[in-house]
């Protein structure tokens, strides 16, 4: 009897489903793109809410990597089931040769002002070709290959290398100051006949997030600009052809396939779905956080950035570096999912990674060996080590092949890889490997294979991308406005706060120009031009905050425009228009506030004149700020460059000095000032109002007269003068800001500035080979002494305070446990590594130990050599290497060790031990601070990459 129950509740369910399916196909085809069956109903996926989208995707994927193979492999057969293939990209390199100028300057290396003096003083001499310009760095010789569909390669070298530099120049992403010599294609075509950003996803290797979103909105925002696609016409033909043949398909890959085919949505299941691929779905609404404020880890991070740019359509992804600060079995889940996506979907994809663990290693199909700018190996994977045999290198038992091959090609460690016992040993430059590579049948294999031209093809065609943005014109706005108003609420603080700190303000001027005390006459006619003029100062110099706000987000600006996430004048627009509530508030405040307090003219229509001006002149400070942000883009410069301009409008404002006392030649100086039309059209409307129109003298009334003594005599219809001016200059700063967001560059990369004496003795070098000073320095390594002491820790707990989203979601608790009863001991002479999962509590153990904490509640024992810590004494025996590198970007490397060796080192030290300690850290920028203390605690806070 229950297997017939069954049976039949088998039947009915089937029957149920027919029907279900049957409606759907009744409906027109735009509906029936966007309806599915999801349990038991038909929904519409374009309205699935938050819980049910999350609930689908945990259903999916309950276990991530088998689930997502199941998944890949249900799509791949739904579209080959009616006779469709997925679009796919075969990239090409061939004779790639990028060079950077080394910058020269006469003297030393440090760009001083006394340094830039010099070098504009020989700039006409190194024209005509009297002086020495500089050298040409090549970072890439001559590299070719062939990065294939459905295939991961994996590229590996050493630092500085030149590995991000041939991602970036495969991705269409070289920087404009390189020379870029050599042929890109994809599928045939060449990187100018299409769009390479939009086809390509370049991950890189630094995090530039707004700190103020959530990891969901921040792949939402990413997500909703990147577009679908081509996944909308692949859906709509594998549809019409399902339809055709009677086919239905199975209910969550449709629902699977529709929900992330819909373009232009504030919420995506795309966004879920890559959530728990990453394994973000724990932080998902935690803020990302910056240096300043508190958000997710170092590792989450690093993975959001990756989920950033894979959550788009594009069909070929060059990853720079995305295991940095992951476990090796985060980083080896993220690489099983990469390559699952690659075999199944046919993406393409190359990986950058420094250090791979064996298993995941073994994930990869092709492998790319560099060193000092050359293709060392390009080939698959299992031939790697038989090539190498052939030179004549073998790779030991049991070592890591990404180890060796990191190993083999460095002249430190490249001997004891030699088998060749009846041959001598001489050291094999990466030149010559790569000559001996280029001589192997695998290097003449991939010469005849770049030699045959690809046959260019309706589907390869489809696979590229050819339009700049994804989303038309009004979806672009309303995707920057929502993100906009979004980060509007979320500085709620700032803006109650200028707001508030403007009532005191105006309270504050109440008092001062107090209405009994305010005649109508002539002995107080300057206490209300004085009243006018503070409150132009007060509502020009409240906008200042907006030069903060947008410096701390053009780095993120600049990451996705270039990448064309969205046009500048999207981003300005908007910024524009969410500040004019803002300003009518501030206005409406003041005005409220001071007009009748101050007894200006009780007229209602010079009431709602003065408070409309106010709001111009508090619009035109917030633009003007912002093109000063956007033009200057450092922040002590620009702050410098404001506080500047600001004095310069207030001199030419007709107040502090009147326009009849300004020198002839410098008048024209008071028509280019807002605020010279902001104190006229206020002084009109105040000294010209029926109450000042007493005749006083000969010379008129008594409002003529003083608007005569302030250089302020203008008739009334100046007044909306005076509004247009505002309007004029509002809206030349807005469009300068668009147009300087618009065309000018994004901040690059540092560059070394060598004097002329360091590059001719770097060239003498690299012909000699001899040692440089640096390391004449570090033969002479020494240890200082220091006393060794012992740490222990017990029963120690931290607390947060729970996050707000937390407690909106019904968490119970106040403070939210991260750490639980951790108990241990370091000991001298023992090296002890803090190993766990990314979001374990790693650096916040490192945190609380160091004294690093300065929020939440600290319980528990800590002791330093038995004795309880005090943490005035404890932070000069103690070092914390922090996962964060924080540090001076005026300062050299040298400069930098040279200034923690005397902070750090004691005071008895010689000058020339010290200059020995910080010549052994040299390069090190990162670990210097804390080793040149010899203090016998040291904590390092990430400081290898995924270890084994």
């Amino acid at each position: 009897m229950p297997s017939a129950f069954s049976e039949e509740d088998c039947r009915r369910e089937d029957d149920e489903l027919e029907l279900q399916w049957a409606a759907i196909e009744r409906l027109p085809t735009y509906r029936r793109l966007r309806t599915a069956v999801l349990g038991h109903e038909v929904v519409d996926v374009a309205k699935l809410g938050d819980s049910e989208r999350r609930l689908f995707v945990d259903g999916l994927l309950k276990a991530v990597e088998e689930d997502n193979l199941r998944l890949l492999q249900k799509l791949r057969k739904r579209v080959q089931r009616v006779g469709l293939e997925f679009p796919t990209v075969e990239v090409r390199y061939q004779n790639l040769r990028i060079e950077a100028d080394s910058k020269a300057v006469h003297g030393e290396s440090v760009p001083t002002l006394w340094n830039a003096l010099k070098a504009i003083f020989y700039a006409p001499t190194i024209k005509v070709g009297c002086m020495h310009q500089g050298s040409k760095i090549r970072i890439l010789k001559n590299v070719s290959g062939v990065l294939k569909p459905a295939r991961m390669t994996l590229l590996l070298g050493p630092p500085e290398c030149g590995k991000t530099t041939l991602l970036q120049a495969l991705a269409g992403k070289s920087e404009k100051s390189l020379k870029v010599k050599g042929e890109i294609s994809y599928n045939g075509y060449k990187l100018n006949e299409f769009i390479p950003q939009k086809t390509s996803a370049y991950i890189s290797q630094y995090d530039s997030h707004i700190s103020e979103m959530t990891v969901r909105e921040t792949l939402d925002f990413s997500a909703r600009c990147q577009g679908i696609g081509g996944r909308a016409d692949m859906l709509k033909e594998v549809s019409k052809r399902e339809e055709q043949a009677g086919i239905n398909p199975e209910p969550s890959i449709d629902t699977y396939m529709k929900a992330v085919s819909i373009g232009g949505m504030k919420r995506t299941l795309q966004t879920d779905y890559i959530l728990k691929v990453l394994g973000l779905d724990i932080c998902a609404d935690t803020i990302v956080g910056d240096a300043m404020n508190r958000g997710i880890s170092g590792g989450q991070k690093r993975r959001l950035t990756t989920g950033e740019m894979i959550i788009g359509p594009a069909r070929v992804l060059f990853m720079d570096e995305i295991s940095t600060g992951l476990d090796s079995s985060t980083t080896f889940q993220i690489i099983t999912c990469l390559q699952q996506l690659a075999h199944i979907t046919e993406s393409t994809i190359l990986v950058s990674l420094l250090q791979p663990a064996p298993e995941t290693f073994d994930l990869f199909d092709d492998v790319i060996l560099m060193a000092q700018g050359h293709v060392v190996y390009h080939g698959p994977r299992m031939d790697v080590l038989s090539f190498f045999e052939h030179c004549g290198f073998k790779c030991p038992m049991r070592k890591a092949i990404a180890d060796f091959l990191q190993e083999v090609i460095t002249e430190k460690n490249q001997a004891q890889y030699w088998h060749h016992k009846d041959r001598t040993y001489n050291f094999i430059s990466p030149s010559m490997f790569a000559r001996m590579f280029k001589e192997h049948p695998m290097g003449k294999t991939l010469d005849e294979e770049l030699a045959r031209p690809l046959e260019k093809t309706e589907l390869h065609r489809s696979a590229l991308s050819f339009e700049i943005h994804s989303l038309k014109k009004w979806e672009l706005f309303k995707a920057c406005l929502s993100r906009e108003w979004l980060l509007m609420k979320r500085n709620w603080f700032v803006h109650v706060f200028r707001s508030a700190q403007l009532v005191v303000v105006a309270i504050i001027t109440v008092t001062v120009f107090l209405r009994p005390r305010m005649k109508v006459d002539l002995a107080h006619a300057d206490l209300f031009m004085g009243s006018l003029f503070y409150a132009l100062l007060r509502l020009m110099i409240n906008g200042l905050p907006e030069l903060a706000m947008t410096v701390s987000r053009l780095g993120v600006f600049y990451k996705q425009r270039d990448i064309f996430f969205y046009p500048a004048w999207a981003y300005t627009i908007p910024a524009a228009i969410l500040k004019i509530p803002l300003s009518l508030l501030d206005a409406f405040l003041w005005t409220a506030i001071t007009y009748y307090g101050v007894n200006y003219s009780p007229e209602p229509q010079r009431f709602l004149y003065q408070f409309f001006l106010l709001f111009l002149l508090h619009q035109v400070s917030i633009s003007m700020f912002r093109l000063i942000a956007s033009v200057v883009r450092n922040p002590p410069v620009a702050a410098f460059c404001s506080l500047f301009s600001l004095v310069v409008l207030f001199l030419f404002g007709g107040f502090a000095i009147p326009k009849p006392s300004l020198p002839s030649w410098l008048r024209w100086g008071f028509w280019f000032s807002p605020l010279s039309y902001t104190e006229i059209g206020v002084s009109v409307n105040e000294f010209l109002a029926l109450r000042w129109k007493k005749v006083s003298s000969l010379n008129g009334t008594m409002g003529q007269q003083v608007l005569k003594q302030h250089g302020l005599d203008y008739s009334d219809h100046f007044r909306w003068i005076s509004l247009g001016a505002l309007i004029g200059f509002w809206m030349v700063f807005n469009i300068g800001f668009a147009c300087a967001l618009s065309f000018s560059k994004a901040p690059s990369r540092s560059r070394a500035v060598v004097s002329s004496k360091k590059l001719s003795q770097l060239d003498k070098d690299r012909d000699i080979n001899c040692p440089t000073p640096g390391e004449q320095a570090a033969n002479k390594k020494m240890v200082l002494p220091f006393e060794p002491t012992t740490l222990t820790f017990e029963n120690v707990q931290y607390f947060a305070k729970t996050p707000k989203k937390l407690r909106e979601q019904g968490f119970p608790e106040r403070r939210l446990q991260l750490l639980r009863d951790v108990t241990g001991a370091f000991r001298p002479r023992v090296l002890t590594a803090l190993m766990g999962i990314s979001g374990a509590g790693k650096t916040t153990l490192m945190d609380v130990l160091s004294g690093r904490k300065t929020s939440g509640f600290i319980e528990g024992d800590i002791k330093v050599g038995g004795y309880p810590k005090v943490q005035a004494a404890y932070a000069r025996i103690s070092g914390y290497c922090e996962q964060t590198d924080i540090h001076s970007p005026q300062l050299t490397i040298e400069e930098s060790v040279a200034y923690s060796a005397w902070l750090r080192l004691p005071a008895h030290i010689e000058k020339n031990t010290r200059a020995i300690e910080y010549a052994d850290l040299y390069g090190c920028p990162i670990c210097h601070a804390p080793i040149l203390g010899h203090v016998p605690i040291l904590f390092f806070g990430r400081f290898y990459n995924a270890i084994p």
